[in-house]
């Protein structure tokens, strides 16, 4: 993506430059935002079952659209329909699992930052995630990242790919301005 970017800047194609940052923006959207609320929607079910509450469809259509409140803001129209999505979800038939998604798109931003930042010049991000690949299953995912320089336990990788996103947020203001 950032090659694509980098040439659509070189050639000045702005409708193409702007077609590619809404596509990089919706990967975010649907691959960290929608997954972190879907694993909070999991842990909010899962307490109410915990507090002897039961799962009632209208139970889980409350919470379901109040996290759509919390996570795409007033601006966005949310109706009712969209209150029982949460049922044709099927990562929530296999508990606790789509946090990874998130995890994993933040890792994958932070290893391609380290060696875009690097650049031609230096090989060691480029060789270093080379040995990630390698390691395939040797070791806890944990671990491995941690090989690359990607220490998940912190925040700090999704804090970078939130620097990511909002970057391109503002070339796409701009562009579109």
């Amino acid at each position: 993506m950032e090659y694509m970017l980098k040439e659509t800047a070189n050639k000045n194609d702005d409708k193409m430059r702007a077609y590619l940052i809404s596509e990089y923006l919706e990967q975010f959207r649907t691959t960290v935002f929608r997954q972190v609320m879907f694993a909070e929607f999991e842990a909010k079910t899962h307490e109410m079952v915990e507090n002897g509450q039961s799962l009632t469809t209208e139970a889980l259509n409350s919470v379901y659209r109040t996290l759509n409140e919390k996570y795409y803001g007033k601006d966005v129209i949310i109706d009712d329909k969209l209150d029982i999505e949460w049922a044709r979800i099927p990562h929530f038939y296999r508990a606790f699992y789509v946090y990874q998604y998130a995890t994993g798109y933040s890792s994958a931003i932070a290893i391609s930052q380290k060696i875009l930042q690097e650049g031609e010049k230096g090989k060691e991000a480029t060789v270093a995630y080379l040995e990630f690949l390698k390691a395939g299953g040797s070791d806890y995912p944990i671990n491995v990242l941690k090989k690359v320089g990607v220490d998940m336990e912190s925040p700090e990788p999704v804090r970078e790919a939130l620097k990511v996103f909002e970057g391109l947020i503002n070339q796409l203001e701009e562009l579109l301005s």
